[in-house]
């Protein structure tokens, strides 16, 4: 009997306790906030062994970014810290210091998103931890990166997106500028960080060395204007905003039912002689101002009422249905509770429940890395803030009386 379509087969699929693909690889986490933590989050969820330092008073500022809460925790600071080990380190103390040049010693990543400059001030920036260390891989996340007039500058997710120029193409058309409803200058930047970090960890095992990796918040939003950044090049013409639209697709956006709205993704002629059949009006892919995706383009504002009151004939759910048997890509605009609550999230394992110490059973997103043999797992909730300081220490070489000492100095919690 053969197996279904897009399943794994038996014999590939990984048993429970397969090792993550970075089994081995440990890595300090100097991080806080977004950008960072999502990035060593990822690298946990492959299987590093991440070490989260936080500092003494109130740790990562995100602890304090609430509502809302689970239990007594941060949900901001609970979505991307899990599967790492947390100790609580005053850097400004000798001790402190000394602590994370041992540990940055024996890892082979580190990652921070300082400031410019700050980690160079402390003692830990490249150029001190490669030099104890030649084989260390060093991603810094800023802003701005770490060269350039405005490297200085601090780095916030929202300030990204404007300069980058990705809220001047969010929003509808004559509206103000919009951001979208996630962080996606800090998050890219994360992704950017691990995709510069597996690179520099496969090149390691060539060269024998580590190297710096400076990625920016903003470079990284540059880099995702992509084919809108094209039209640019090719017109001299800054794009605006299209809402749900797409600039060059048409029929590409959420479009007025009887009831709501449906996303509807007719990317070719093909599809979109299918969506004029299933709504009843064939003759709208015959006409030559329709014909073809550059004809449409071009009379987008014809276009798009004819299909509206097509649609106002019934409902999205039931429209969903009948496009869907057409093959018509089409999907009604879900709520995050009704996405992370779907079926195929269910069968995918994209929602996990785990126990944290104090809150219980913790819902987290699942990994949306699908390894055959090397699967990306969840194994351990967020860490409460200095959780893993003895552990952590006593792994270093720390002994109990040194431990104890740096306790009582307050360059530990």
């Amino acid at each position: 009997m053969t197996a279904p379509p897009h399943s794994i087969p038996e014999s590939a699929a990984p048993t429970p306790d397969a090792p993550g693909a970075l089994a081995g690889i440990r890595v300090l986490d100097l991080s806080r906030i977004l950008s960072g933590p999502v990035a060593t989050m990822v690298l946990a969820d492959l299987g590093a062994d991440v070490v989260k330092v936080e500092d003494t008073k109130d740790g990562d500022d995100t602890r304090q970014w609430a509502p809302p809460y689970q239990g007594d925790e941060s949900a901001y600071f609970l979505a991307a810290n899990r599967n790492k080990r947390g100790i609580s380190v005053d850097l400004k103390t000798d001790g402190g210091r000394a602590l994370v040049l041992r540990l940055a010693d024996r890892a082979d990543v580190v990652v921070e998103n300082f400031r410019p400059g700050t980690a160079d001030r402390l003692g830990l920036g490249y150029r001190h931890l490669s030099a104890r260390n030649p084989r260390l891989v060093y991603a810094s996340i800023s802003g701005y990166g770490q060269t350039g007039p405005w490297a200085s500058r601090p780095g916030y997710d929202a300030i990204a997106q404007a300069q980058s120029g990705m809220m001047s193409i969010t929003g509808e058309a004559g509206g103000p500028p919009l951001r979208p409803g996630v962080a996606t200058a800090d998050i890219g930047a994360g992704m950017w960080a691990t995709i510069g970090i597996l690179a520099a960890l496969y090149a390691r095992e060539s060269t024998g060395r580590g190297q710096h990796l400076d990625v920016s918040l903003l470079d990284g939003q540059l880099a995702w204007l992509t084919y809108v950044a094209g039209g640019w090049f090719a017109t001299g013409r800054s794009p605006g905003p299209h809402g749900s639209a797409h600039p060059t697709i048409v029929p590409y956006q959420a479009l007025p039912t009887a009831d709501g709205h449906l996303m509807i993704a007719a990317g070719n002629d093909k599809l979109f002689q299918r969506l004029t059949e299933a709504l009843g009006v064939p003759e709208l892919a015959a006409d030559p101002r329709f014909a073809g995706n550059p004809d449409r383009v071009r009379h987008r504002d014809e276009l798009i009422p004819l299909l509206e009151a097509a649609l106002a004939r019934h409902g999205s759910t039931e429209w969903a249905a009948l496009l869907d048997a057409a093959g018509v890509p089409c999907a009604p605009i879900a709520t995050v509770a009704e996405a992370l609550s779907s079926p195929q999230a269910k069968a995918r394992g994209m929602v996990v429940e785990l126990d944290h110490p104090t809150v219980g059973r913790l819902s987290t997103v699942g990994s949306p890395l699908r390894l055959g043999h090397t699967p990306a797992r969840i194994r351990s909730a967020p860490p409460l803030l200095g959780q893993h300081t003895d552990e952590v220490l006593a792994e270093a070489g720390y002994t109990p009386e040194e431990i104890a000492d740096l306790h009582a100095a307050g360059a530990v919690r």
